[in-house]
């Protein structure tokens, strides 16, 4: 393992070879040892890579730099998880830019609750403070976690709540983890590693960098389930943050705030561009997202008593495991090409051993 992750902190440190090439690499060789092993004139002729890239593969000579990295691993309880791990967050790997390796301390798996992205103003109203504890209040008795980027104003609200009503919470960083920014959020995040955790793309000794918050927005957009926007101006990472959990095919709600009050342009403007739908109630919610319908009906397993042909069980057994489980998950798992797999979940729906969710996700009935 310490051999393996040697190369994967390599990888993830080459200059030139962003999420995307690291990704796309990673799926070719099968691991981060096998890339640096490939010749170069294998990894020029690679789409996206090319002469330069190849060429800044093949200088690293030295692990030294990731010898570090792994003795600060050691020394405070890290989880590395790797883009081809089995730990590594499905949500991420679904995405098109998932970063190649994180760094988590924490105490949960990424992977066997529903993640709920909360974002906001760092300049909320008490409006703002009251909705973000109303929505996790609401959604305290559902398997979810909470996730937001640990700035101030309304991550640190929904944090803070979070811990309140003992619910696991992740807060991604835009720095590595042998710091906290901000400084004041020390006694918050040592409680969220004792209940959730922190996560980041950027080792140790990686400063919070006005460039890093846009990948960290990333991250809490691709991490989710479903984001919700509290309170933010037309401009911000709120906003950064909402449009990359669109992109992402992610459900985004946005709370509506009197039309006048610029705390809740933000949300408006989502709300009109049709990128989040309106968050009215806690009931309402749950139904948009098909929540309440799973939790009434996990106690049937159909699977168990209907004719699936291999390939159907296949699927059943996949979603069943991981519900509710987007389709990019099911493909990569499955081996199935898209006709094939959309041939054999619109069977399952016709047999009502599945139903489709929002956002290209199923779940058992």
């Amino acid at each position: 393992m310490e051999n393996d992750l040697l190369y994967q902190i390599a990888l993830s440190k080459i200059q030139n070879i962003g999420p995307v090439h690291a990704k796309n690499l990673v799926e070719k060789f099968g691991s981060a040892k096998a890339i640096f092993q490939a010749p170069q004139h294998q990894l020029e002729k690679l789409e996206g890579i090319g002469l330069l890239r190849a060429q800044g593969i093949k200088s690293i000579k030295n692990f030294e730099e990731s010898e570090k990295e792994i003795a600060f691993i050691e020394k405070f309880q890290v989880t590395p998880l790797f883009y081809s791990s089995g730990d590594y967050p499905s949500n991420l790997r679904n995405c098109y830019d998932p970063p190649v390796l994180l760094y988590f301390k924490g105490n949960i798996s990424l992977n066997d609750y529903y993640f709920v992205g909360i974002v906001g103003t760092r300049s909320n109203t008490d409006y703002g403070k009251y909705i973000t504890r109303y929505i996790i209040e609401g959604l305290a008795k559902e398997n979810i976690v909470v996730v937001s980027g640990l700035a101030r104003g309304i991550d640190a609200i929904a944090h803070q709540t979070a811990l309140d009503l003992n619910l696991p919470t992740i807060g991604v960083l835009a720095h590595g983890l042998d710091t906290i920014y901000p400084a004041h959020h020390h006694q918050l995040a040592r409680q969220m590693i004792n209940n959730g955790g922190l996560i980041t793309e950027f080792p140790s000794t990686t400063m919070a960098e006005k460039h890093h918050f846009p990948n960290r927005n990333r991250i809490v957009a691709g991490l989710s389930d479903v984001l919700i926007v509290i309170e933010t101006g037309i401009k911000g990472g709120s906003m950064i943050t909402a449009e990359l959990a669109f992109q992402y095919n992610r459900d985004v709600f946005a709370v509506p705030g009197r039309l006048t009050d610029k705390h809740s342009a933000g949300c408006h403007h989502l709300i009109w561009q049709n990128k989040a739908s309106v968050f009215t109630t806690i009931e309402n919610f749950l139904q948009d997202m098909g929540w309440a319908t799973i939790k009434q009906n996990q106690v049937v397993q159909p699977g168990l008593f209907l004719n699936l042909t291999e390939e159907e069980k296949k699927i059943f057994d996949l979603i069943r495991e991981k519900q509710p489980i987007h389709i990019d998950e099911l493909r990569y798992h499955s081996k199935l090409v898209n006709s094939k797999l959309s041939s054999v979940l619109l069977q399952l729906e016709i047999k009502a051993a599945i139903v489709a969710q929002p956002g290209s996700r199923y779940s058992c009935l």
